[in-house]
């Protein structure tokens, strides 16, 4: 049995090697990577990462590899778990339309990363071309309540963070090891929302997590949990236990495992943060059951985790490619909710309802609704000092946000026609008009 991302076959229950067969196939297609971005995948069974492979040590796997026909290059597969020439790269390579046949035993148990090999290794890796194996010890891994299946990974776009549309490979980018995403399990957003691992309060979770790389090492955390005990690199003998943060290099991994005691909402990262808040890598795990107010009595803010977006690194340059221009209002109203949730819901929370004493309030604004232009030139330039909205007084810093004319309309429009708002819309060219007009960030005591 193969399994997508991040589903994991079950325990193997045999206490006895066997023959075990493997069908995958490479296939290349286009599908998202963030909110109205797309790019071309080349994929493991059509996954990214690609499907999760589990057999038992001792075991004799006859390995199949196909390249569908629609496919444009050819492909190969490395898998770290074999003893041979290149890991069954060498004889593996299909070209679209045919397929390959090898056989290895499992000799050595252990969690371990595959991927394509073919010549260039780095764009193949990096367009998605990787996944886990699990080699199980002839004894099998202890008993657990679930199992899931993370693999971290980086984009090189030639667009920047969250601009839109199709997004092709930019081979600099990736010499450079300047990702514009770096997410798990293949698109910025796949363990958020209605896509979060969940689990109970009591279980057992053991998490497979895979680093495809091509470039970066991952230093995976999981906020408000800490790992009871860390299969360090993959490795079955060197457990580590009560671990924050565990390093896994790019072609490793590792399994971590950790008791749930109370409910909640727990935010998978890699705590090189700013990979986390501004390029995508960011997941949850949703506990529920009954809370234990002596394991953790605080109160929660349902959304304070959100994608920040990639709104603070910069700008767009002159040779990627231009968001794409709105034709009408209802256009600019979809494409700003996307910038909405990227960049300001964090602190200004989904519905518009900031954060009582810290961030003001943009449902029914009297402070927004009541000057456009100034509400351009916040977004524009950022925004200091003490200000009341709706009789309440806040005295919070709002950085510049680094977006692009179009962005800047399509946000205020969303925001201008949601939460009782008085449904301005604003252009691009109201925008450009603001921004020739210049100024540093508003101090909200000259308003």
């Amino acid at each position: 049995m193969l399994t997508s991302p991040p589903e994991v076959p079950p325990p193997i229950t045999r206490q006895y090697p066997t023959k075990v067969i493997v069908n995958l196939e490479a296939h290349e297609q286009t599908s998202r990577l963030a909110d109205g971005v797309d790019y071309t995948f080349w994929t493991f069974g059509g996954t990214v990462p690609g499907s999760f492979i589990r057999v038992r040590q001792g075991d004799v796997v006859e390995f199949h590899l196909a390249n569908h026909p629609s496919s444009r290059n050819p492909h190969n597969i490395d898998l770290h778990a074999v003893t041979g020439p290149g890991g069954g790269a060498s004889a593996s390579l299909v070209i679209p339309g045919q397929t390959a046949t090898f056989t290895f035993e499992a000799l050595n148990p252990g969690l371990y990363v595959y991927h394509c090999a073919t010549s260039p290794v780095g764009m193949h890796i990096a367009n998605g071309m990787y996944g886990l194996i699990l080699v199980e010890p002839k004894g099998g891994l202890p008993a657990v309540d679930r199992e899931y299946y993370v693999q971290q990974g980086e984009f090189y776009t030639r667009g920047d963070f969250g601009v839109t549309g199709h997004q092709p490979f930019d081979m600099q980018r990736a010499i450079d090891e300047d990702p514009a995403y770096v997410v798990f399990n293949g698109s910025a957003g796949a363990l958020m929302g209605e896509k979060a691992l969940t689990a109970e309060v009591g279980e057992t979770v053991r998490l497979f997590v895979g680093n495809g790389g091509p470039n970066l090492v991952s230093s995976f955390h999981v906020i408000g949990e800490i790992f009871d005990r860390v299969y360090t690199e993959g490795g079955t003998k060197s457990i580590n236990e009560n671990v924050q943060t565990t390093l896994i290099p790019a072609g490793g991994a590792a399994i971590v495992e950790f008791k749930l005691e109370t409910t909640g909402n727990y935010i998978l990262v890699d705590h090189s943060i700013f990979r986390a808040f501004n390029k995508g890598a960011i997941g949850t795990l949703t506990v529920g059951g009954t809370p234990d107010s002596g394991v953790y009595s605080g109160r929660q803010y349902e959304g304070i985790y959100q994608p920040e977006g990639g709104a603070m690194q910069r700008m767009p340059t002159s040779d990627s490619p231009a968001p794409a221009a709105a034709r009408n209002r209802a256009e600019q109203i979809t494409m700003g909710e996307r910038v909405y949730a990227q960049n300001c819901a964090a602190c200004h929370q989904p519905a518009g309802t900031g954060l009582a004493g810290a961030f003001p309030p943009l449902a029914a604004s009297d402070y927004l609704n009541a000057d456009v232009k100034r509400a351009i030139g916040v977004v524009l330039h950022g925004l200091s000092g003490p200000v009341t909205v709706n009789g309440a007084q806040y005295n919070s810093l709002m950085p510049a946000l680094a977006l692009g004319d179009e962005d800047v309309a399509n946000v205020l429009t969303y925001v201008y026609s949601q939460w009782g708002n008085n449904g301005t819309r604003v252009t691009p060219d109201q925008v450009k008009t603001v921004r020739a007009a210049g100024g540093r960030r508003v101090n909200m005591d000259a308003h």
